[in-house]
């Protein structure tokens, strides 16, 4: 649960920095509470689209991976911020992972930029002692 719990909060911190930095990535909260409840919302969808869909996605492009030396994964990734961004309006909280190519493609590139570092330290700080 608490796996869960962090892979939500990752998420919402690297779409809040996608939206900082990539020029057409929105999510439209209004006041600050607001805003922190809808990041949490797309972090959750987020982390729900890549548990479920996108290791379909991966084995289906599997090939692609290949073909393309793993650049297919920025495509994927890109779709998967676009299923999250779908997925967070049927919950009534408006993310926008802009126009499909470049910039869903860039905020892709940030989301894992940020998560790779901040799922590592979480990591790092679990026990580990299984």
């Amino acid at each position: 649960m608490l796996s869960l719990l962090s892979n939500v909060v990752v998420n919402a911190v690297a779409i809040w920095v996608a939206t900082l930095i990539v020029p057409k990535v929105s999510i439209e909260g209004g006041t600050i509470p607001e805003s922190f409840v809808a990041l949490l919302v797309v972090g959750a969808a987020l982390a729900l689209v890549n548990a479920v869909v996108k290791p379909l996605v991966k084995m289906l492009t599997g090939c692609l991976y290949i073909l393309t030396l793993g650049l297919m994964a920025l495509v994927v990734n890109a779709l998967m911020l676009k299923a999250a961004g779908w997925l967070a309006g049927q919950a009534h909280v408006s993310f926008d992972p802009g126009p499909f190519f470049w910039s869903t493609i860039l905020a892709a590139v940030v989301v894992t930029l940020v998560s790779i570092p901040l799922n590592a330290f979480l990591d790092s700080g679990s026990d580990g002692g299984d």
